[in-house]
This record gives C-alpha cells, sequence and structure tokens, in this order.
C-alpha cells in the first residue's frame, strides 16, 4: 500500500521513510555513485529542465561525470562527441544524429541539456542499441540473432515476474489483450517483455562500458522512467553486469504525488510545481 507523506512542491522525498531530504545532502551523496539515472516522461518540459538542474548539481559536487542518452543509438556516438567539442552547430548536430527518426520529440526538450555538456565539456554517451535489434529480439528472440548483429550487446538477464507484472500494468487496461488469459495473450506478452528487455540491456551495456579504468566517471543516465522504476529494467540490468551503487531520481508532478510514494520506486522524487503555475512556454512545449 502506498503511504501518504507530505511533499511540498521543490523538495525532495524518500519514498521509503516518507522523510524530505535536503537538495545539498542528497547531492552530495548521489555525486559518490556509479551511476544516477533520472527518469523522464518525454514530451514534459519541466521534467527535462530538472534533469538540467539536477546534472549540474551533481556536476559541481563531481566534474567526473558523462550524460548518457536513451534516444541516441551507439552509431551516433562520433556525432555527440563532435558536438561536444564545438565542431556542429545545433541544426547541423540535430540533422546529422537524424533527430527526427531516431526520437521525434521536439528537440527544443533537451537542447539546454545538450547545451550544458558542450558548455562545460561534458561528454555525452549514447545509451541505446539500433531499432530494428529490439523488434527483432522481441519477435525471434536473443538466440535467433547472429553475433555480428548485436550492436555489442549481451543478453538481459531473464525478467522476473514482479518486473512482467509492472510491465503489463503501464500499457493494458482491464480489457486490453494483455490481461485476457489465451495462448496468444502469453506470446505477445512474451514479445513484449523481450523487446523492452533489449532495451535495458542497451542502456545497461553502454553505461557499463565507461566503468573502467582507475577513475571511471559517474554516468548520469537520461532515461523513460519505466525502464528504472522499482529496481526493474535498467538497474536491474546494471546489477546483472557488476554495476553497483546505482540510484534512481524521479520528478513527481501529478497533482497528488501519490505515485512517487510508494516504497521502492526510486532513491528520491522531487516535487515540481503543478501545471498551473509553469511559464506558458514550457505549457506549450510539454
Amino acid at each position: 500500500m502506498t503511504a501518504s507523506y507530505p511533499h511540498p512542491v521543490s523538495s525532495w522525498l524518500d519514498p521509503d521513510t516518507g522523510a524530505l531530504i535536503p537538495h545539498n545532502a542528497l547531492m552530495s551523496e548521489l555525486a559518490r555513485n556509479r551511476v544516477v539515472l533520472l527518469g523522464e516522461t518525454h514530451d514534459q518540459y519541466d521534467i527535462h529542465r530538472w534533469q538540467l538542474y539536477v546534472t549540474a548539481a551533481l556536476h559541481a559536487y563531481n566534474p567526473n561525470i558523462v550524460v548518457g542518452f536513451e534516444m541516441f543509438p551507439r552509431s551516433a556516438q562520433p556525432i555527440l562527441d563532435e558536438w561536444t567539442a564545438g565542431d556542429l552547430t545545433e541544426e547541423e548536430f540535430l540533422e546529422k544524429v537524424d533527430w527526427k527518426k531516431v526520437w521525434g520529440f521536439p528537440p527544443e526538450l533537451y537542447l539546454p541539456i545538450f547545451r550544458f555538456c558542450r558548455e562545460f565539456g561534458v561528454r555525452m554517451i549514447a545509451l541505446n542499441c539500433y531499432r530494428a535489434l529490439v523488434t527483432r529480439v522481441g519477435k525471434e528472440g536473443w538466440d535467433a540473432i547472429a553475433e555480428e548483429d548485436r550492436d555489442g550487446l549481451t543478453p538481459a538477464k531473464p525478467a522476473t515476474q514482479a518486473y512482467r507484472d509492472y510491465l503489463f500494468s503501464l500499457v493494458s487496461g482491464p480489457d486490453g489483450i494483455f490481461q485476457t488469459q489465451s495462448e496468444e495473450a502469453e506470446a505477445r506478452k512474451d514479445r513484449f517483455t523481450r523487446a523492452q528487455q533489449t532495451w535495458d540491456r542497451a542502456f545497461a551495456c553502454n553505461i557499463a562500458a565507461t566503468q573502467t579504468g582507475d577513475n571511471p566517471p559517474l554516468v548520469i543516465g537520461i532515461i523513460g522512467r519505466g525502464h528504472l522504476e522499482f529496481g526493474h529494467g535498467t538497474p536491474y540490468q546494471l546489477d546483472d553486469l557488476g554495476i553497483d551503487n546505482i540510484s534512481v531520481l524521479l520528478p513527481s508532478n501529478g497533482e497528488s504525488g501519490a505515485r512517487e510514494q510508494q516504497p521502492g520506486i526510486a532513491r528520491a522524487c522531487f516535487r515540481l510545481p503543478p501545471a498551473e503555475v509553469r511559464d506558458p512556454v514550457e505549457r506549450n512545449q510539454g
């Protein structure tokens, strides 16, 4: 059962205890992590602004960071490097990464984070695999994929029943096919889970690849919250790869904030202002 804790706007809440956490104390703590994952809802401007502020705060405590982005496949890494080196204009960058194809959400949602990385010399990391791989694993299974077509990924650790239940709760209403009991429904569940886990594993593998050498950077991940909540998804796959000291942070911008008060959902949740008090430009972007 979800508890109900006072969670004022502009504050951090520990969903396990209901305690409010001072911003500086939390940032100081997390700057010593190996990985901090910032969950998002892709089309909401205020969430991306929150991600930028948290990234800047962590950078102030630990300048040895990289920022990883869900939307970019590994093949885009040279372009990200060109961007942060200052060798591309914004228009050139968006064109070279084929933004409309790889993501499609308005670039204005993410450009402030991209600009921060370039202006402060923070490396951007592509976390995704090529999209066709996700489709193929979903349909055919991992073992059907030839080694040379796996985009550097290793097989995902099998999903727990809790993760499967979580995924289906997100995408299926009470009358959806995931709620029916049939052979076809179970096959669809399996395909959906395999596809989702391909993304989870891709993010985890590309994060883990940065954790080598004597002084590996803190990785800040910009990733959809469905890949992060309750320790499922990418945190689960990172653990399988031997990457520990991981924290998930989530924004809370619902009217009650009740969803983010579920124990285990994240290390901490930040309460954003309600939509009606955002600036008009933000409402238009969200």
